[in-house]
C-alpha cells in the first residue's frame, strides 16, 4: 500500500521498502563488486556474454517501468535503442570520443523522447502501442537517409578500433555494468517515489488519478523519458560491442518482442522479475538461438502461455505463493495488536 506523508498512520506499524530490502541491496552491492572483477579472471567469451546480458537487463527493466508500473504498453521502444546507437555514431563523426558519445547520445535521445511524448501520450492503450511502432519505423527510414548510415548497408563505428580488442572488451563490460547498476538504482528510486506511486495510480485508473490531483501527463512523460533513456543506453552498449550499425537490426521490432518476453516470463509489475526474465531469455538464446524461426516461434508461444496461465510471471508467482519480497515498493501498513 502506498501512502503519502498526509495519511494518518496512528494504530498502524509502518515498514518502508528499504527496511525490508536492505539485505537484498547489500547482496546486490556485493554482486556488483564481484562482477567488476570478472575481466581480470574470466575469459573473453564470458566477458562478451555478460555484456550482452547487461543489454537484455536494461531493455527488460525499461519496458517494465513503462508498461508494468505506468501501464504504457509500447511496441516501439526499439526506436530509442536505434537512436541511441545512431546519435553516438553522429557524435563520434564530429570528433567526440566513443564512450562520452554513448552517454551524450542517450541524453539527446531522451530529449527526442520528450518531444514524442507530447503527442504519443495523448493516445490510449492500443492506439499508443501502434503509434509507437509507427514512430519507430518512421525514425528508421529517416536515419537511413543520412549518408553516414549508407541506407540498409549500415556502417561501422571505426573509432572503436583505437582500443586494443581485449581492452575494448573490458571497457565495454565495465561501461555496461555501471550503466545497469545506475539505471537499476534510478528505477528503484523512481518507483518508490511519489512519481512512481502516481504512475501506478494512473495505470490502475487514470480518471481516478486525475480526480485526486495527479498531473497525469507530467508523470507519464517522466516515466516515458526515463525508459527511452535506458533503451538508448542499451543501444549504445550494443553498438560498442558489435561495432556495426544497421538500421533494420537496431530498429527491428524483434527487440520489443524480446522485451515483452522477458517481462512476461520474469514478472510484470515487479522489480526483480524483469532481471530474472532477462537471464532466462539469455539462457534460452544461448541454447536454442540457432534454431532461427522455430526459436522465435517458441518464444512467442511461451509468452502467450505465461500471459494466459501465469500472468504474474515466475517471480510474481513465487512471491504470491511464498509471501516473500526481496525488494518491495512503497510502504506497508500493518494493524497493531491492541490489548
Amino acid at each position: 500500500m502506498k501512502i503519502s506523508s498526509q495519511v494518518n498512520t496512528e494504530g498502524f506499524s509502518t515498514e518502508h521498502w528499504y527496511q525490508v530490502g536492505r539485505p537484498a541491496l547489500m547482496v546486490g552491492g556485493l554482486l556488483f563488486l564481484v562482477l567488476a572483477t570478472v575481466p581480470f579472471w574470466g575469459s573473453g567469451l564470458v566477458v562478451d556474454k555478460l555484456t550482452t546480458l547487461f543489454v537484455y537487463i536494461l531493455l527488460a527493466v525499461m519496458w517494465n517501468l513503462l508498461a508494468g508500473y505506468a501501464g504504457l504498453v509500447s511496441v516501439g521502444q526499439q526506436a530509442f535503442l536505434g537512436l541511441g546507437g545512431y546519435f553516438a555514431l553522429r557524435l563520434v563523426d564530429i570528433g567526440m570520443s566513443p564512450y562520452p558519445a554513448f552517454i551524450v547520445g542517450a541524453l539527446i535521445c531522451a530529449l527526442v523522447a520528450l518531444v514524442i511524448s507530447v503527442f504519443a501520450l495523448r493516445l490510449k492503450e492500443g492506439e499508443f502501442a501502434i503509434a509507437m511502432w509507427v514512430t519507430a519505423e518512421v525514425i528508421r527510414i529517416l536515419v537511413m537517409f543520412d549518408p553516414i548510415v549508407q541506407g540498409e548497408t549500415g556502417t561501422s563505428l571505426l573509432a572503436m578500433n583505437q582500443y586494443a580488442p581485449e581492452l575494448r572488451r573490458n571497457i565495454n563490460f565495465w561501461f555496461g555494468l555501471l550503466v545497469v547498476a545506475g539505471m537499476l538504482g534510478l528505477v528503484l528510486w523512481l518507483v518508490n517515489s511519489r512519481i512512481g506511486a502516481a504512475a501506478q495510480a494512473i495505470r490502475d485508473d487514470e480518471e481516478a488519478a486525475k480526480s485526486i490531483g495527479i498531473r497525469v501527463m507530467r508523470v507519464k512523460q517522466i516515466i516515458f523519458v526515463v525508459a527511452a533513456f535506458g533503451c538508448a543506453l542499451a543501444g549504445s552498449l550494443w553498438l560498442a560491442s558489435s561495432v556495426t550499425f544497421q538500421p533494420r537490426t537496431y530498429f527491428g521490432v524483434q527487440w520489443t518482442v524480446f522485451m515483452l518476453f522477458m517481462v512476461l516470463v520474469g514478472g510484470l509489475k515487479t522489480f526483480e522479475g524483469p532481471i530474472l526474465g532477462a537471464i532466462v531469455f539469455f539462457l534460452l538464446q544461448e541454447f536454442f538461438g540457432d534454431y532461427g524461426a522455430w526459436y522465435l516461434a517458441g518464444l512467442g508461444v511461451t509468452a502467450i502461455l505465461f500471459a494466459l496461465y501465469a500472468p504474474n510471471g515466475i517471480w510474481g508467482e513465487w512471491q504470491n505463493r511464498k509471501g516473500v519480497r526481496f525488494l518491495p515498493t512503497g510502504v506497508t501498513l500493518t494493524l497493531k495488536n491492541k490489548e
